[in-house]
C-alpha cells in the first residue's frame, strides 16, 4: 500500500502532515512528530509584528535620548509578546534540519510586503525545504477595496518569489469576493502551493471584566466542509498544489480531502487535543479504509471526487443549496414523525 504524495516538487511518505503550531517551537516534538509518521512539519509561524519590532529596536537604541515621546512606547507589541525573535526562528529551522530527515516548511505570517523578502532569503539559508505565507489580513479600511486588498496577496508573492529559489505556498482565508478568482491569479504569479484556508482569530467579550479577550477556539471536523468544497473546485483547474486544512482530525477526514484533490492533509487542532502520537492513528485508519476499499495508492484516489470528477458536478454548487433546505427535518420533528424513519 502507498501513502506516498508529491507536495510543491517534495516526495512525502504519507499526506500527514502538522501545520504550524506551538508544537513546532520544541526541536524534540519535531523529532517525535517524525518519529509518530508525519511527512513533514509547518513551523510555527514568524510574524510581520516581529520584524517591525526588531526594526523599531534597533532604531530605538539608535536614537536613544535624541527626541522622546512616552505615549509611543507602547504602540508596537512589547518584546516579551512573542516566543521568539526572528534570529531565533532561523536557527530553530537550523536546528530541525540537522535533526529530522523530513522536509521542513518555514511559515511567514503577516498582511504586508514589509520585511518578508529579506527573511525569506535568511530561512531559504537556514535550510528550510519550502515556505509558506500566511497572509493574514483583516481590512477594516473603509475605503480599501476588494481589488486593493488581492492585489497585496499577489504583491507579497512575486516579491518572496523573487528571491528565493524553495518552493512558496500560499495560505489563504476563504473571505474573498471571489476565491477562484485570486486563487487563478495568485497560481498564474507562482504559487507552488495554495493552502485552504486559514482560520483567523475571533475575539471575545468577557463579561464579568468587561474587555475583550483573546480566545482560540480549536477546529471540530465540521470545520472541513468549507475547504473540502473549493479544493473540489480549484482540482484540475490550477497547476499549483493544494493543501487542505482545518478540521482534519480523522482518518476519514483525511481520505475525503485526498479524493477532493488535496496533495496533503494538514494537521493542528486535533494534534493539541489529542497528542503528536495521534498521526499514527490517523494514518493507521487511512491504511485501513484503503485496504477494505482495495485502493492501492493515495495518488489513485487523489481528485476522484472532485467537481472534475465526480458524478454530479453541481453538487459543490449553488444547485445542491435548494435542495438541502428541502430535504432537512428539524431534529425535533423527526423525533416525532415515524414517516422520516421509513418513508
Amino acid at each position: 500500500m502507498d501513502l506516498t504524495t508529491i507536495y510543491m516538487g517534495m516526495k512525502l511518505r504519507s499526506p500527514l502532515v502538522p501545520s504550524a503550531s506551538p508544537l513546532s517551537e520544541d526541536i524534540d516534538n519535531i523529532q517525535r512528530m517524525e518519529d509518530a509518521g508525519a511527512a513533514a512539519v509547518v513551523m510555527h509561524s514568524l510574524f510581520e509584528e516581529q520584524l517591525r519590532l526588531e526594526y523599531y529596536e534597533l532604531h530605538h537604541h539608535l536614537t536613544q535620548g535624541t527626541e522622546s515621546f512616552p505615549e509611543a512606547l507602547t504602540y508596537f507589541p512589547n518584546s516579551t509578546s512573542f516566543r521568539v525573535g526572528p534570529e531565533t526562528y532561523l536557527e530553530h529551522i537550523h536546528k530541525a534540519k540537522q535533526k529530522v530527515s523530513i522536509p521542513i516548511i518555514a511559515s511567514l505570517n503577516g498582511s504586508s510586503v514589509g520585511g518578508w523578502t529579506n527573511y525569506a532569503k535568511q530561512i531559504q539559508q537556514a535550510g528550510a525545504d519550502a515556505l509558506e505565507l500566511n497572509i493574514y489580513y483583516v481590512p477594516t479600511d473603509m475605503e480599501l477595496t476588494s481589488s486593493e486588498i488581492e492585489q497585496t496577496y499577489i504583491d507579497i508573492l512575486c516579491a518572496v518569489k523573487a528571491v528565493v529559489t524553495i518552493p512558496v505556498a500560499v495560505k489563504l482565508s476563504p473571505y474573498f469576493t471571489n476565491t477562484a478568482n485570486i486563487a487563478k491569479r495568485l497560481d498564474e504569479a507562482g504559487a507552488d502551493a495554495l493552502v485552504l484556508f486559514n482560520r483567523f482569530y475571533q475575539p471575545d467579550i468577557n463579561l464579568n471584566l468587561l474587555d475583550v479577550e483573546p480566545n482560540v477556539l480549536l477546529s471540530t471536523p465540521q470545520s472541513m466542509r468549507l475547504p473540502l468544497r473549493w479544493i473540489a473546485i480549484l482540482y484540475g483547474r490550477i497547476h499549483a498544489d493544494l493543501a487542505a486544512t482545518s478540521g482534519i482530525h480523522r482518518g476519514e477526514d483525511a481520505l475525503k480531502m485526498l479524493m477532493v484533490g488535496s496533495k496533503i492533509t494538514m494537521l493542528c487542532s486535533v494534534l493539541l487535543r489529542h497528542g503528536i502520537n495521534h498521526i499514527r492513528v490517523i494514518e493507521q485508519e487511512i491504511r485501513e479504509w484503503m485496504q477494505k476499499y482495495e485502493y492501492e495508492s493515495v495518488q489513485q484516489m487523489q481528485g476522484s471526487m472532485s467537481q472534475k470528477h465526480c458524478p454530479n458536478p453541481s453538487a459543490f454548487e449553488r444547485a445542491q443549496y435548494m435542495r438541502s433546505l428541502a430535504s432537512y427535518k428539524p431534529e425535533w420533528k423527526a423525533a416525532h414523525d415515524t414517516s422520516y424513519y421509513f418513508g
